[in-house]
């Protein structure tokens, strides 16, 4: 509905191997591409899916001026956050830096279960992302961020009470991809349909 550019819609988290590529921005994931929760933004917080566009900008002062007259950017962050919550083993073990699920079958005197490790470890896992929801420009079309490289930076922590749901807090930082086609697609692009494919 109009206006466009306006958007009121909840986005949704797919996570892959780093290499995957990346659908056209009118087609549904499909290969390696993983929701991220069981049923997708179903199982995130009303909070939901939040961009941040972080960066330090130094200001260079003279002693003849009070303002700056040059900056640069000397540090800047992608991160995608929200709160899934979906404690299955296979969720929970993505958001904790993609430890393996085991899953045991039942056995005599042994109940079926799967678990997973709690350590994560010194290495990082990495993931390419991909946060797809409406795109700004029609109501059956769609936008895109493609992120090639990034890490669950967050801390998650899960609470545990009456009446609430328990929510993981997830934090992906998007990583230099250094095989990015321009040194500006190196934490990858947003692509935004307009019109459908002839």
């Amino acid at each position: 509905m109009t206006p466009y550019e306006i958007i009121m819609s909840p986005f949704e988290v797919w996570v892959a191997p780093v290499g995957e590529s990346f659908p056209d921005v009118d087609e549904t994931p499909a290969g390696n591409w993983a929701k991220l929760g069981t049923n997708g933004k179903l199982n995130y917080s009303e909070d939901g899916v939040t961009v941040t566009h972080e960066q330090t900008i130094s200001a260079h002062r003279t002693l003849g001026s009070t303002g700056p007259l040059k900056a640069a950017r000397t540090e800047e962050n992608l991160l995608i956050s929200l709160t899934l919550e979906d404690l299955t083993m296979e969720q929970y073990a993505k958001v904790l830096n993609n430890v393996s699920v085991t899953d045991v079958p039942p056995g005599s005197g042994t109940p079926g279960h799967r678990d997973i490790t709690l350590r994560q470890g010194g290495s990082v896992a990495s993931f390419a992302l991909l946060i797809k929801g409406p795109s700004p420009y029609g109501d059956s079309w769609a936008m895109q961020y493609q992120v090639p490289r990034a890490i669950q930076n967050g801390n998650p922590a899960p609470v545990f009470n009456k009446g609430d749901a328990a929510g993981l807090e997830v934090e992906f930082m998007a990583l230099e991809d250094p095989n990015a086609s321009t040194e500006a697609e190196r934490f990858g692009k947003l692509v935004a349909q307009d019109a459908d494919a002839t």
